[in-house]
């Protein structure tokens, strides 16, 4: 019996902009690779798993899309004559599937009930074609992760160069400021040859090519060593503190008297030290006498492929789903789940599928594709799952997590918590990072007519200090794999930092004192599962840069009861609530504001960091600008909003009605006027540019009615006893560069106490020697007991 779907109106090959889900589910982590093989809906190439879920034939009755391509893979045995060529380019040449897998192909029709369909028939031939030469969803992302996109700049295009002349070969040799022979950088503005800053793998420097950018304004050089007959070089914008593309080197070369054809390329290009920092980032698997770490299969023990710089999701993922209240959420094996059309684009489905995958211990396995040296009874590690589909929803629209570069870990988590808490929680589903919400109680007290006033702040996090106290310089700095000591620092002297009363400028509304209030902020409440995040970071030549102080963090529960505040006493008396009261008052630390300023950062932008950062640290600030640069009103004056829209915290419904009317939903106006404190001009010019912002969704909860009483997030009930759960733990000396990992607390099975096991991306195994890992993580997790 003939198919009569073959020639369906809506058959048609996948598009270059189509994503073909060819090789795992939308739904679960089932794939191409098992018996059954993977059903890839030939009308709008959905991937539905052929196992016990049946997932396809779900998809079918859903959408009444009939025609399947069912796809099979095996892996070829290749036998090598020498061992593979190690990967040294950026930019590779992606060996193709076919090379790799040999692939059975069956065409299914589910209405006709044909398990054969003649591939040949009708418009099949070239739809299937069409899918399997396409690149799968994760294909793309494992390819982007090898390539960097650069792009010219305003600094390049606009070069002016000093008159020409050539530059004589003695002058090469060295940079001008010190004795420097290597990662010299050539000025393209006036030919000055400056040391670049040391790099990773002891490429010395002393950055004496940005105090050159510093003195005169000059921002742009090129990599002397780096420059090859065939025109490439590595061209850097001091300004933009980025690799760029100089498309006209050539001529800019020339006028230093330094011909192209001439030239031959002595060291590294920037992209090949970054591959051999990628390739070489990479936690111990071994103890400290050497023996390799215990390998682990089970039930919560699956590893996440990296798709290429994702550790820090990784680490992430598998941090929230060891808590039970992410588990409870998502991991809903024997529930009756709501279905939806693109299971692919909704963030609901794919943290269940997230969860079903490292909870469930189905893929937990040895890779079957592994080969251990001939002779050998070792065991490979496992294949690892690849979180292609969750990675890009959760940074569709983020400039920064919808790249393929490296992400700060704790940034990544708090944009996780923003998803999940805008996303529904039908009872009788809870929202998970409830369990992380608490209260902070802040008390600014006069320090003249000592009237306290007491605030109130829900956060689902703290960040605290790490003290720096440096032992010694263990060796010169020329050599750049020495490093400075520091004095190790307990978890209580950090939480004592982050709790300690300080001073800040303020005028007294009651006393009209200039002396300034003394702040402090406690806990009001404790959350289930407390996440810390230890400022390891620091700003060092403009650059955020990570300090190895070591943190000492017990295994054995602690209390936190002595943070807890004890709100305000009998004998306080309360600022008065006046007209001035509704007009907040902000005087900007000027120590900081001074550091901002020189650094090169407009007073008025400093101000404004320091107001959204706590007005203390300069660095936060200075964090917080990096991370705010493109916004329309970042060189505006400070608008604290009086008692306007953003000080309320409410937007005027006239204004959102008339946002809507121009096409813009009450989330994102809210937001928007939010932001520009309520003005209407500015609030239209923030809305185009940000267009993929999805709003604010907390003013949409529903209304509690009068007298009832309001929900505050945590518990207030002593004693306080928290024990640690889980770190991420980072390896390297920036955010944007190194490697993340994950320490669990587990109880193994046939064990009677818990250990720690260590996810290293696909890697699973038991760590026994945690101590010294826990003394340098970034994100602590604390489970309340």
């Amino acid at each position: 019996m003939a198919c009569k779907h073959v020639n369906a109106p809506e058959l048609h090959p996948p598009g270059p902009s189509q994503s073909v889900y060819r090789e795992d589910c939308t739904q679960c982590f089932d794939s191409i690779d098992d018996l059954t093989g993977l059903d890839v809906c030939l009308c709008c190439f959905n991937g539905g798993c052929t196992g016990p879920r049946q997932h396809s034939a779900l998809h079918y009755v859903l959408r009444s899309h009939p025609l399947v391509l069912n796809i099979r893979r095996t892996r070829k045995q290749v036998v090598r004559d020498e061992p593979p060529q190690k990967i040294s380019k950026l930019a590779i040449a992606a060996e193709t599937e076919a090379d790799r897998y040999d692939y059975e192909t069956t065409v299914k029709c589910y209405d006709c009930n044909i398990d054969n369909v003649d591939k040949s028939s009708g418009k099949l031939s070239a739809v299937v074609d069409g899918v399997m030469k396409a690149n799968t969803f994760s294909r793309k992302e494992e390819v982007k992760a090898w390539e960097l996109e650069m792009t010219s700049c305003e600094h390049i295009l606009l070069l002016q160069q000093e008159p020409a002349r050539k530059i004589e070969s003695q002058l090469l040799g060295h940079c001008s400021l010190c004795d420097l022979q290597e990662n010299l950088w050539l000025c393209l503005h006036c030919g000055n040859l400056g040391c670049g800053r040391a790099q990773f793998g002891g490429i010395q420097g002393h950055g004496h090519g940005l105090e050159h950018k510093n003195t005169t304004g000059h921002a742009v050089a090129v990599k002397l060593g780096s420059i090859s007959p065939e025109g490439t070089a590595d061209v850097f914008c001091y300004a933009c503190d980025e690799e760029r593309v100089d498309e006209n080197i050539g001529a800019h070369l020339a006028n230093w008297g330094i011909i192209l054809a001439d030239r031959q390329k002595t060291e590294k290009s920037l992209t090949e030290m970054q591959v051999d920092q990628n390739l070489n980032w990479d936690f111990t698997m071994t103890d400290e006498s050497g023996r390799e770490y215990e390998k682990l299969y089970g039930e919560g023990l699956t590893g996440l492929k990296n798709l290429g710089n994702s550790c820090y999701l990784a680490s992430t993922l598998q941090c929230l789903f060891s808590l039970p209240q992410f588990k409870k959420r998502y991991y809903l094996p024997e529930s009756d789940l709501p279905t939806v059309d693109d299971p692919a684009q909704d963030l609901e489905t794919q943290m269940r599928k997230v969860a079903d995958g490292l909870l469930s211990g189905r893929y937990s396995k040895p890779d079957p594709d592994a080969h251990s040296p001939e002779g050998s009874s070792e065991i490979p590690y496992q294949r690892g799952l690849a979180p292609a589909m969750t990675k890009y929803l959760i940074g569709r629209g983020h400039e920064e997590f919808s790249t393929m570069r490296q992400q700060d870990a704790f940034e990544f988590l708090l944009h996780v918590f923003k998803l999940v808490t805008r996303s529904k929680h039908e009872a009788p589903f809870q929202d998970p990072t409830q369990a992380f919400r608490f209260v902070m109680e802040q008390r600014l007290q006069c320090l003249n007519c000592k009237k306290v006033r007491y605030r109130t702040d829900e956060q689902d996090n703290i960040s605290i200090p790490v003290p720096i106290k440096k032992i010694s310089q263990l060796a010169d700095v020329l050599e750049a794999d020495k490093k400075d000591e520091y004095e190790p620092v307990t978890l209580k002297a950090c939480l004592d930092g982050f709790t300690s009363t300080e001073i800040v400028e303020l005028t007294c509304a009651s006393c009209g004192s200039k002396d300034g209030f003394s702040k402090r902020s406690l806990f009001k409440t404790f959350p289930e599962v407390l996440a810390v995040n230890a400022r390891r970071f620091n700003i060092i030549n403009w650059v955020p840069t990570k300090v190895d102080v070591p943190v000492v963090v017990d295994d054995e529960p602690f209390l936190l009861d002595e943070y807890k505040s004890p709100g305000q006493q009998p004998s306080e008396e309360l600022l008065p609530e006046d007209a001035s009261d509704n007009k907040p008052s902000f005087v900007a630390n000027e120590n900081a504001v001074q550091q901002l300023e020189g650094m090169g950062f407009p007073r008025n932008r400093a101000e404004k960091a320091l107001h959204a950062t706590g007005n203390s640290d300069a660095n936060a600030a200075m964090e917080w600008l990096f991370s705010h640069m493109e916004d329309p009103d970042i060189d505006a004056p400070l608008d604290l909003g009086g008692g306007s829209t953003a000080a309320s915290g409410s937007a005027d419904p006239e204004k959102i009605e008339t946002l809507g009317a121009m096409g813009f939903g009450p989330p994102q106006a809210r937001k928007a006027l939010k932001e520009t404190g309520g003005d209407m001009e500015r609030a239209v010019e923030w809305l185009f540019s940000h267009p993929d912002d999805q709003g604010e969704f907390e003013d949409e909860a529903p209304a509690v009615a009068e007298g009832a009483p309001k929900y505050v997030p945590g518990s207030s009930d002593l004693p306080a006893k928290f024990q640690l759960q889980s770190i991420i733990c980072h390896k390297g000396a920036s955010i944007h560069a190194g490697h993340y990992v994950a320490f669990i607390r587990k109880l193994l099975e046939g064990e009677s106490s818990p250990s720690w096991v260590l996810y290293n991306d696909e890697k699973v195994v038991k760590a026994n020697d945690v101590e010294e890992m826990k003394k340098f993580a970034y994100v602590y997790f604390f489970q309340r007991q």
